[in-house]
């Protein structure tokens, strides 16, 4: 049985710095989400087939690769209408727009506040805040 069945929204992390997977964990998990971790694009593929998330936040830099990890989870049947924000602790001028354009449904910046990272989250599974 899905966790989504038990009334527990699952989210994938992926993201290739421990650390930054750790924070989101814990902030996730202490608001009522089952989380599930991976450090680059193989595993956030593997992981998103095997656990069919609610919800992904992808490291747009994650191996240098966010934006071809999304349009690889956008050709898996069943994945592809999962929301994806777009997570960056290198935000530029038009990287919001470009990561929108590519088919994110969110942007974060990296370090994020806890209250925006919630709301955004609550926000893409339409879960009250």
């Amino acid at each position: 049985m899905r966790s989504s069945e038990l009334g527990m929204k699952t989210v994938l992390i992926a993201d290739d710095s421990a650390s930054g997977r750790e924070l989101l964990r814990i902030v996730l998990e202490m608001s009522g989400y089952r989380v599930v971790e991976a450090a680059d694009r193989r595993e956030t593929i593997d992981a998103a087939q095997r656990n069919r998330p609610d919800l992904i936040i992808l490291d747009l830099h994650m191996d240098m690769e966010g934006f071809a990890v999304i349009r690889e989870l956008r050709d898996v049947p069943g994945l592809a209408v999962v929301p994806i924000i777009a997570l960056t602790s290198c935000a530029m001028v038009g990287d919001r727009e470009r990561a929108m354009n590519a088919g994110f449904a969110g942007y974060l910046t990296k370090p994020s506040r806890l209250g925006e990272l919630r709301s955004e989250v609550a926000r893409h599974l339409c879960v009250p805040v």
